[in-house]
C-alpha cells in the first residue's frame, strides 16, 4: 500500500471542487441546449399554425413525438403550446432569449403561466437566473408578490445616490421580507428575532440575496469613548458597500431613522475602505405607516430604506426547499466562476 502524501487530502478536495463545478456547468449547458430546442420547436409551430394548421394538430404532433420517444418528458401538447407562446413572446429580442435560456424550462413555464405583465416576467426570470431559485421557491415568491415588494420599497435613494446607481440599488431590496422560516412566536423580542436570523443565517442570506455577505451581529462602533452597536451588518459584493440592518419588532418611529443615520455616518467615517461605496441602512420593522416613513426619510442624509417583515407559516413542502448551506455555496460558486 502506497504512503499517502502530506498534501493528498488538500489535492483531493481541490479536485472534488473542480469536478463539482464542471458538473454544474455541464448541467447548465445541457439545460441551455434543451431550451434552445424548445424555442426552435416553438418557432416551427408558430409558422405552421400561421400557415393554416389547425390547433388540434398540436395534440396529434405531441402524441406522435411521445410514441417515438417513449418515456421522454417535456413534449405534451400543453408544453408544445407553451413553447410556441414563449417563442412568440421572445422572438427578435436577444435579452429575453438570453434570460429564458439560462433557467430551467419548468421555471419559465411557471412564470408565463402565473405572471401576465411583461415587467413582472422579466423580474422573476432575472431573480431565477441571479439567485438560483428552485421551482418551489419561485412559486412561493410569486404568491408572495415579490415584484410588488421590490417596486414599493420605501427609500431616500433619489436624493442620496447618483441617478446611475438607482435602478441597481433598488433591485437589491424590497418593501417586505418573508421570514417565515424563522418559526417565530407571534410575540417576540428584537433579540429573539436577531438570534433566529443569525442561527438561520444561510436561509436569511437566501431571502436577502446571494450578493449579501454576513459581517457580524451587534457590530461595534466606537467614538469618543462611547460604544454603538449595529444589529446585523452585511457587505454587498455587487454594490461594493456595507448594509447596516436594524431590527424593530414594533411599528416604525421617526427616531429609528435618526439612529440609523448616525450609525451609517460612523460606519463611513471609521470602518469603510476608500474603495467602498457609501454604506446603506435598512430598518426592518414589524409594521409602518408609509406617510410617516416618507416624512422621516426626508430628514436623513444617508442612503436608507424602511421595510417590514412577516412570518406566516410556510407549507412544509415549500420550507424544505429553502437553500441549505451547500445550496448557497453552490450558487455563489456558480456566480464567481
Amino acid at each position: 500500500m502506497s504512503i499517502i502524501p502530506v498534501n493528498y487530502h488538500q489535492t483531493l478536495a481541490e479536485l472534488k471542487q473542480r469536478i463539482s463545478i464542471t458538473k454544474y456547468k455541464s448541467l447548465l449547458a445541457v439545460n441551455q441546449e434543451l431550451i434552445l430546442l424548445y424555442l426552435d420547436i416553438g418557432r416551427i409551430l408558430s409558422q405552421k399554425l400561421k400557415s393554416g394548421w389547425g390547433d388540434g394538430v398540436v395534440d396529434t404532433l405531441a402524441s406522435d413525438i411521445q410514441a417515438e420517444y417513449i418515456g421522454l418528458k417535456g413534449f405534451s401538447s400543453r408544453n408544445l403550446r407553451r413553447m410556441r407562446l414563449v417563442y412568440e413572446y421572445t422572438k427578435g429580442n436577444e435579452f429575453w432569449t438570453q434570460l429564458v435560456s439560462k433557467i430551467p424550462w419548468g421555471h419559465t413555464n411557471l412564470i408565463f403561466t402565473k405572471v401576465k405583465e411583461e415587467k413582472q416576467r422579466i423580474f422573476y426570470l432575472q431573480m431565477c437566473k441571479e439567485r438560483g431559485w428552485s421551482r418551489s421557491i419561485l412559486e412561493e415568491e410569486i404568491k408572495f408578490d415579490s415584484y410588488s415588494k421590490q417596486e414599493n420599497f420605501q427609500h431616500n435613494f433619489l436624493k442620496t445616490l447618483n441617478e446611475s446607481e438607482l435602478s441597481e440599488h433598488r433591485l437589491e431590496f424590497r418593501d417586505e421580507y418573508n421570514l417565515s422560516f424563522l418559526e417565530l412566536e407571534d410575540t417576540h423580542t428584537e433579540k429573539q428575532l436577531e438570534n433566529a436570523m443569525v442561527e438561520n443565517i444561510t436561509k436569511t442570506l437566501g431571502q436577502f440575496g446571494n450578493n449579501f455577505a454576513f459581517m457580524g451581529r451587534q457590530f461595534r462602533l466606537e467614538l469618543d469613548e462611547k460604544e454603538y452597536f449595529i444589529d446585523l451588518l452585511f457587505y454587498h459584493r455587487k454594490l461594493k458597500l456595507m448594509v447596516a440592518l436594524e431590527l424593530k419588532t414594533t411599528e416604525f418611529k421617526p427616531e429609528h431613522s435618526q439612529q440609523l443615520n448616525w450609525y451609517l455616518h460612523l460606519l463611513d467615517k471609521t470602518v469603510k475602505y476608500p474603495e467602498d461605496n457609501p454604506s446603506i441602512g435598512i430598518l426592518l420593522c414589524k409594521s409602518k405607516s408609509k406617510l410617516t416613513v416618507e416624512y422621516a426619510l426626508e430628514l436623513v442624509n444617508k442612503p436608507m430604506g424602511v421595510a417590514t417583515y412577516n412570518y406566516r407559516q410556510l407549507p412544509k413542502e415549500i420550507a424544505k426547499y429553502l437553500p441549505t448551506e451547500e445550496d448557497f455555496n453552490r450558487i455563489i460558486g456558480g456566480i464567481q466562476e
